[in-house]
């Protein structure tokens, strides 16, 4: 299959890598024909350290090589998003399947990323989410995703794209869930890195991401997802591992701001686009609009926006009112 993977990041280069070694022939385009020449010249991504690009894998800076591809793959950052999708629908094939890796909600509209997408390029849109560091991705550690869609042939499509002996790919017509799981749980990892960088335990840390999951599913079901999404790869796996990882710049930044950065010095410090501080806002904005409690969200929200105090806020996360674990369980 001839595949175009739009944005050369470190994402966006990990996939590309990863459908090449599956035989296909695969173009990865940047919007910056200079990073494309150096990548192409050099073959390596600066992202990712010791990762040499596969000698098939093609990188080019020109839009133009989207055109015959019958699948393409979205993976530039959130903000960028609907930019990218202006620049390469005039070269989409009318049967091209397209796929969205990008994990958020953009601000202003509430969007989820291939509501994005599928608004600019007019196209039905596969989600692939999960548990997936780029830097392990590239490099062949083994790996589980999930390919959303409601329409069952172009998510089973993707699957059989992706699908390898060191990258496991399911499917699920939930995509909902699946990019929620995908755009709260950063905001979550942005939290756990501020209780570790607070000297919090495993306590606090345990207690955040199960409360955090449950603030998760409970938006999701309100805006039509199913819950049990939530207890899959792209819902608590991927908080697994965004909320205990090294590679995570959410828990970097967290992690700064917890040890008494400002938030401005920890967005500049953390090395890269901090997903989860954009993330914090559109959720925060979209639980208000759903009518939603999200207390930890709403916590997330007053230390990144309103300048709150972090450990007042985890005093006042402690002392909300008592309440049952589970709102659908009740005494027999």
């Amino acid at each position: 299959m001839k595949i175009t993977v739009a944005g050369s990041g470190a994402w966006g280069t990990a996939l590309a890598i990863c459908l090449c070694n599956n035989g296909h022939e695969v173009t990865l385009w940047s919007h910056n024909p200079d990073k494309a020449a150096a990548m192409d010249k050099e073959r390596i991504n600066p992202s990712l350290k010791g990762v040499v690009l596969p000698e098939a894998l093609k990188v080019s800076g020109d839009a133009a090589c989207i055109e015959e591809s019958s699948m393409v793959v979205v993976a530039s950052p959130s903000f960028a998003i609907r930019g990218v999708c202006r620049s390469i629908k005039p070269h989409l094939r009318d049967d091209v399947v397209l796929v969205s890796v990008t994990k958020g909600i953009e601000p202003g509209s509430l969007l989820r990323m291939s509501q994005i997408v599928e608004a600019e390029t007019g196209k039905t849109v596969v989600a692939l989410t999960g548990p997936s560091h780029a830097e392990e991705v590239s490099r062949g550690v083994p790996t589980a995703v999930v390919a959303a869609c409601p329409d069952k042939e172009k998510a089973e499509l993707v699957q059989d794209a992706f699908i390898s002996d060191n990258f496991r790919v399911y499917t699920s017509p939930d995509i909902v869930g699946a990019e929620l799981g995908g755009a709260v749980k950063n905001v979550i990892a942005l939290c756990a890195g501020v209780v570790d960088g607070m000297g919090c335990g495993d306590n606090t840390k345990a207690m955040l991401m199960t409360r955090g999951l449950t603030e998760m599913a409970r938006l999701g079901v309100s805006l039509g997802a199913t819950k049990e999404s939530f207890s899959g790869l792209s819902g608590v796996g991927d908080l697994i591992v965004t909320c205990t990882s090294q590679h995570s710049r959410n828990n970097r930044a967290g992690r700064l701001i917890g040890s008494g950065l400002s938030v401005a010095e920890a967005m500049e410090k953390s090395g890269g686009v901090v997903e989860g501080y954009y993330a914090a806002k559109s959720v925060w904005e979209l639980a208000k609009k759903q009518n939603v409690d999200m207390p930890i969200i709403n916590a997330a929200y007053s230390v990144l926006y309103e300048n709150h105090d972090t450990q007042d806020v985890i005093t006042l996360l402690m002392q909300r009112r008592r309440k049952a674990e589970s709102e659908d369980l009740g005494w027999l």
